[in-house]
């Protein structure tokens, strides 16, 4: 079946698709969206958390034939507009929360989520918003801080407004 979608404010077509394909292998294999990484398979880690339709969800979960007609933003996507890296992004580099980088998509996605609405959320806020996503490396300590940081970088540029 085809799937045609927009991905990142982008119309895409996807042909060739076989109805189980997940959305996760889709942006990966057949629309050149490596960004969202696939860990688990089975919803568990996070590392493929993209936006459907302003929504933060798992992408191996979802049915690449469910995204017909609607609105998926990737990790690709929270980029500045000339490609430079957004104030959630650049918080998580500026605090050193980048080990591996398996997690990070799904981290920055959701942590963009959580700031959208709510800009100062408190340490058990950001926890909570975070439970879903898996992350061995780091000790979550140093992803504390890059949210902690983005939060105050939002406030300083609305702030600034």
């Amino acid at each position: 079946m085809r799937v045609t979608f927009s991905a990142n404010g982008k119309p895409v077509e996807a042909d060739d698709v076989w109805e189980g394909e997940s959305l996760l292998y889709v942006l990966r294999e057949r629309v050149g969206l490596p960004g969202s990484k696939n860990a688990c398979e089975q919803g568990e880690c996070g590392s493929c958390t993209v936006y459907l339709d302003g929504v933060p969800v798992c992408s191996c979960l979802v049915a690449a034939g469910q995204v017909q007609g609607r609105e998926v933003r990737t990790v690709e996507g929270l980029a500045g507009p000339d490609g430079e890296l957004g104030l959630v992004q650049q918080a998580f580099v500026d605090a050193g929360a980048v080990q591996c980088g398996f997690c990070t998509p799904g981290l920055l996605v959701q942590t963009d989520a959580l700031l959208a609405a709510d800009p100062q959320p408190s340490d058990t806020d950001i926890r909570e918003a975070l439970s879903g996503n898996l992350c061995r490396c780091t000790g979550y300590e140093k992803i504390m801080d890059a949210v902690r940081l983005a939060s105050a970088r939002t406030c300083a540029r609305g702030a600034e407004k």
